[in-house]
């Protein structure tokens, strides 16, 4: 979980009052995943420097399945992760074959390098970079063909700047996937409900109601100019 979203020296609790009871005390924790037939090793670093950047969310995980259990096609494409948090529905698109960039803000981008270390072979196509939402996404292309984010839709004033940068950096042909947990309280239903249909092709692809995670997939409603990136 991440984005151009939290500042690091607030509260957590007070994005997520008591949902967890991890911002205390400092400590890391490896968990173990499998999804399309990879083991993934990642780790967590708990503590209130990396907030709501540190832990594996129920919404990275309802993605990563959404996409082992629907042969989501990542070969040879060109995919951007937002608000990354830990990697791994980055790194699962980068095992799978995909071209992956991951994003954070700066403070979580130590803790993602370490995951991707772990996770991916030498070799494999995955970067690690900082970015703002509605800051700095033009330094970007805007041509990726698969755009990914978990549980990034939870604060408000962030939404715009959230929207903006979609809007650059799917390319004319791309598809977004956002996985959200749909809490009372934080807009997340606006948003999908209201501003992101204003400018994309949305549907909801998955609801899984254990978690209360919705996966909704999104298209640009017709066809734009490429963007270049400026650097």
């Amino acid at each position: 979980m991440a984005s151009s979203r939290l500042d690091p020296e607030s509260d957590p609790d007070s994005v997520f009052p008591r949902e967890i009871g991890l911002f205390t005390d400092s400590y890391s924790e490896n968990s173990r995943f499998c999804f399309c037939g990879h083991e993934l090793s990642i780790t967590q670093n708990f503590g209130s420097r990396l907030g709501v950047a540190a832990r594996v969310w129920d919404a990275a995980l309802s993605l990563c399945n959404y996409f082992d259990s629907q042969n989501v096609n990542f070969r040879d494409k060109k995919v951007i992760e937002l608000g990354a948090g830990t990697g791994i529905v980055g790194i699962l698109a980068a095992l799978q074959g995909g071209d992956v960039t991951i994003t954070d803000l700066p403070l979580a981008l130590e803790q993602i390098q370490g995951n991707v270390h772990a996770n991916v072979p030498a070799g494999g196509r995955v970067q690690v970079c900082a970015l703002s939402w509605g800051i700095d996404q033009h330094v970007f292309p805007g041509n990726y063909d698969l755009v990914l984010g978990a549980d990034i839709v939870y604060l408000e004033p962030t939404y715009p700047l959230l929207l903006g940068t979609l809007q650059h950096l799917c390319g004319p042909r791309g598809t977004i996937y956002l996985a959200a947990k749909m809490r009372e309280g934080h807009g997340t239903e606006s948003f999908f409900h209201h501003l992101l249909p204003q400018h994309f092709q949305l549907e909801l692809a998955q609801r899984d109601e254990d978690v209360n995670v919705n996966i909704y997939r999104a298209r640009h409603r017709a066809g734009r100019p490429a963007h270049h990136p400026l650097c």
